[in-house]
């Protein structure tokens, strides 16, 4: 009998919330009140494939520049936060061939690791250690492909909106992937053509 009500009374409580009113909505977990300067440090680049940063750093200032919510200055000028971007790992691997055995079809991806410091108390307002970006692009030989350098540049734009976006609306905006998933797959190690 006991288990009779209680299912009754589970099943009574999960109708109640099923109505369409009923959203689960967590608490945005937001940057700290003080933090209205941010810095954006220069990207380092841990991979082999050289100047990668630069063009990310690029992308990355403007876009906060265009995203408004936060003052952009320098880090020795009044910055209260910091944002702090490692390029971990860079991936190209060709993934569909042609009847020669001539790539046709990339995948490209690369990983970040991303942090927000907190100037005031030098400690991480928020870390995400396996930031991912992927695109899958057609060689720059097929209708409608593109080179290297231009899928290295889409990626770069969505990348620097995650970080935004994280930086912005805070936690649980964007994830980044399984750390362990990541140091203990051989397949993720730095590879481009």
């Amino acid at each position: 009998m006991k288990k009779i009500m209680a299912l009754l009374l589970t099943s009574a409580v999960l109708a109640a919330c099923a109505g369409q009113g009923v959203v689960y909505k967590p608490q945005a977990q937001i940057m700290p009140q003080h933090i209205k300067k941010i810095a954006v440090r220069p990207i380092l680049n841990k991979t082999e494939v050289f100047a990668l940063e630069d063009k990310f750093y690029i992308e990355l200032y403007d876009q906060f520049l265009q995203n408004g919510t936060y003052q952009i200055v320098s880090e020795n000028n009044g910055a209260e936060g910091v944002v702090v971007t490692t390029i971990t790992r860079y991936l190209n691997i060709p993934i569909q061939y042609d009847s020669q055995l001539i790539p046709t079809v990339y995948r490209m991806e690369v990983w970040l690791d991303v942090v927000l410091i907190d100037k005031s108390t030098n400690q991480p307002v928020w870390r995400e250690p396996a930031f991912l970006g992927t695109q899958i692009y057609s060689a720059s030989t097929m209708p409608g492909g593109m080179t290297e350098v231009q899928a290295r540049d889409v990626i770069w734009q969505k990348l620097s909106k995650d970080i935004i976006k994280r930086t912005v609306d805070g936690f649980g905006s964007v994830m980044s992937e399984n750390k362990k998933k990541v140091m203990q797959n051989p397949e993720y190690t730095t590879i481009t053509q």
